[in-house]
């Protein structure tokens, strides 16, 4: 399917301008469209501006609040739960990384649960706010349910991402961002966009049968915890997936497992929500509190240049280390552009009409 490239900063002010006209003030704009478009800059087409109007079908359908008042309801030291006041988790997640980061300035550690929220984006993005600190950063989400755990048939997970970073010295930060899925939602829908079919262990039909139609989702099938099958370790998958959901919704008080709410604006709400919105969890840990800054980086630099020095498969060149991939992918975009598929292009045109924003293609 054809592509056209578009520059980060044009592509950044659009999108900021679309946020500012649903009534976002320009401080939450700005950094909305920072959260979102981090994906587009790492590769991670799935969760950038292809899902701008997504966000904006949520505020349409009263789900999204452009105006919240965020804020702390429960602390101690060092934890928090953040009630995100139905805002778009590309701020909510923000604030509450920031909280997180505030504590562990104080007491070494922070860990803040947050209820009420929205789609969050990419979870690299938030926990990366932690490197500048010189702290290790996590962050989760949970999402709504598309996935059947191991042995069933019901979709009772979300993708439920989890990343976690740690900085280094001369070497680049360690950045391992993954969903407890085989694959996430977002790739299932760029295979749909280019009319292509999934892999084999992405999905389920409603059977429990293996599929590899990228649109099984909409006849009732299931996305695959990590692994695809009890054979390949899908029941860790599964696992993965239950803890974020814990950590996420349960310590905070947002909703969990199927009582999710969906992020298409389309699909009706679960009824009987155990909870508020959308759950995260975010966390900071300040190297200093386990041991000094530069030589725990200076170990980081070891350690990596040990992988990267590991023998290699026929084939390969290098072993990779996470965060390699979107970093290069990063560099890239920034001096080349951001490459959007036609139908991407096609809908923020259509957000351009329809709120007399010049577009920029």
């Amino acid at each position: 399917m054809p592509e056209q490239n578009f520059p980060y900063q044009r592509l950044f002010d659009f999108t900021q301008a679309i946020f500012e006209k649903i009534g976002c003030s320009s401080s939450d704009a700005k950094t909305a469209t920072t959260s979102l478009l981090s994906a587009d800059l790492r590769g991670i087409d799935s969760h950038g501006v292809a899902r701008l109007s997504g966000y904006i079908r949520l505020w349409e359908a009263q789900r999204v609040n452009a105006k919240p008042v965020i804020k702390v309801i429960h602390e101690t030291p060092s934890t928090a739960v953040v009630d995100g006041d139905k805002g778009l988790g590309l701020v909510v997640a923000p604030f509450a990384m920031q909280v997180a980061i505030e504590k562990a300035k104080r007491v070494g550690t922070g860990w803040v649960s947050v209820q009420n929220s929205n789609h969050f984006g990419i979870a690299a993005h938030h926990a990366m706010m932690a490197l500048q600190h010189d702290m290790i950063g996590i962050a989760m989400t949970n999402a709504s349910a598309t996935v059947a755990p191991t042995f069933s048939v019901d979709k009772m997970l979300g993708t439920n991402p989890i990343c976690v970073v740690a900085p280094a010295g001369h070497q680049p930060a360690f950045v391992a961002d993954l969903a407890t899925t085989t694959a996430a939602n977002g790739k299932l829908e760029i295979l749909q966009r280019k009319n292509l079919s999934a892999p084999a262990g992405w999905v389920q039909d409603a059977k429990g049968n293996n599929s590899t139609d990228s649109n099984e989702l909409k006849k009732g099938g299931a996305l695959l915890p990590l692994g695809g099958d009890r054979e390949h370790g899908s029941h860790k998958g599964y696992a993965l997936g239950a803890i974020v959901d814990i950590f996420s919704a349960l310590l905070s008080g947002a909703n969990y497992a199927p009582w999710v709410p969906p992020f298409p604006a389309y699909l009706a709400m679960p009824e009987q929500q155990p909870g508020k919105g959308i759950g995260h969890f975010l966390g900071a840990m300040r190297v200093d509190a386990f041991r000094p800054a530069e030589e725990f980086k200076k170990s980081m630099d070891h350690w990596i240049h040990g992988f990267r020095s590991a023998k290699t498969v026929a084939g390969e060149k290098q072993v990779l280390i996470p965060g390699d991939p979107e970093r290069e992918m990063e560099t890239i975009r920034l001096t080349k552009g951001i490459p959007l598929l036609n139908t991407v292009v096609k809908d923020l045109e259509t957000l351009a009409g329809r709120f007399n924003i010049p577009f920029i293609g």
